[in-house]
């Protein structure tokens, strides 16, 4: 699974695990199933139903809470519907007015918003992030910021660096790779995760058969229907960073939390109206120790993972991301949830989930 990034080979990295599996004392442990039934304890608990959302240009907040050995399942999705006249930029090109000189990548939580353009300034086919935040994000991976490797729990620095290398990959490959944003099997992505976590395989099972609230493949994944909907250009812009420590039983915890921003059209010939769909993302994962899970060489158990979309569908479960153009907005109702703006990264989705409460689709300040 190894790509060019990574600074110690594939063959290396399954020795390191295969010595360390050797050394067991004890049988490790398997992933065991309790997702499901952790998430509706809580839910009776907190009086809360499975998925929330409140709404923005079409905005969604959903995830689940796992753990490596016994998953905590926490669901919430908020989705926005696109505010008329309230759209702006996306992929490259000049602001119009403004500093538009690119942003250094993301260390830390920012403490405020990005400043608004004093004059909103559609999106073009040539300027897709005009008028956008993301004009000065980085391009693809280049938007993540990436920590520095050292020697944590059960993992060396250069076993850390090829960690973190393989998480970069599955950003890339569940996020911006362009045949799973048309819509194809997100296959590299999935082989990163660990086939022996039950409630991982069970969701991916029926997450592209049988899509719903709960077993979405857009919790993971961005993919649009190609038949539907086209993007512009061949760049997302991307803004976040990831981070790790040392979790339960040594492993090496990582967790990512990331913006990205498509900029579309209609797929119908000759259609130039340019509209954004943003999807912030929050995994954690645990490249765990083999002597203490079973797990597959190369590849993380999921800890949780959470989603909030604009303007990618809301209360709609068809496996894709569904943007809305001029004339969907027109028809449709205010949405009944709290004004987020989506490029605001100085709060945690666990905090905005809470803000949310169990409102329906909210609206996005802009988009």
């Amino acid at each position: 699974m190894g790509k060019g990034g990574s600074s110690i080979p594939d063959e290396e990295w399954e020795r390191f695990l295969r010595e360390a599996e050797a050394g067991t004392q004890g049988a490790p442990e398997e992933p065991s199933a309790r997702a499901r039934m952790v998430a509706r304890r809580l839910q009776e608990e907190n009086g809360r139903p499975e998925g929330w959302r409140t709404h923005q240009p079409a905005r969604r907040r959903r995830g689940k809470g796992w753990y490596a050995v016994g998953l905590i399942v926490a669901v919430g999705l908020l989705v926005v519907a696109l505010a008329p006249g309230r759209v702006a930029g996306w992929f490259g090109g000049g602001s119009g007015d403004g500093d538009s000189a690119p942003l250094a990548v993301e260390s830390k939580r920012p403490d405020q918003a990005p400043p608004t353009e004093a004059a909103a300034q559609l999106p073009t086919l040539k300027e897709p992030f005009r008028g956008s935040p993301a004009v000065r994000w980085g391009d693809g991976t280049a938007g993540i910021g990436m920590p520095a490797a050292r020697a944590t729990g059960w993992m060396s620095k250069e076993q850390v660096t090829q960690a973190l290398d393989r998480t970069r990959d599955f950003l890339a490959e569940s996020s911006l790779d362009p045949g799973v944003l048309r819509g194809e099997r997100p296959r590299k992505a999935i082989a990163l995760l660990n086939p022996h976590q039950r409630d991982t395989q069970d969701y991916l099972a029926t997450a592209f058969r049988a899509p719903s609230k709960e077993d979405d493949p857009l919790l993971l994944f961005s993919r649009f229907q190609k038949a539907k909907v086209k993007l512009v250009g061949n760049v997302v812009k991307t803004r976040g960073r990831v981070t790790y420590r040392e979790g339960k039983r040594g492993a090496l915890e990582v967790t990512t939390d990331v913006t990205y921003v498509y900029p579309v059209v209609r797929a119908a010939a000759g259609s130039d109206e340019v509209v954004r769909t943003i999807v912030r993302r929050e995994v954690v994962m645990s490249w765990d120790d083999p002597a203490k899970v079973v797990i597959e060489p190369g590849t993380f158990s999921l800890l949780s993972y959470k989603v909030d979309t604009t303007n990618g569908g809301c209360d709609t479960f068809t496996g894709y991301l569904t943007p809305s153009f001029g004339a969907d907005r027109a028809t449709k109702s205010p949405g009944d949830g709290p004004e987020v703006d989506p490029y605001d990264r100085s709060k945690s989705l666990d905090a905005r989930m809470r803000e949310g409460g169990d409102a329906g689709c909210g609206t996005a300040s802009r988009s």
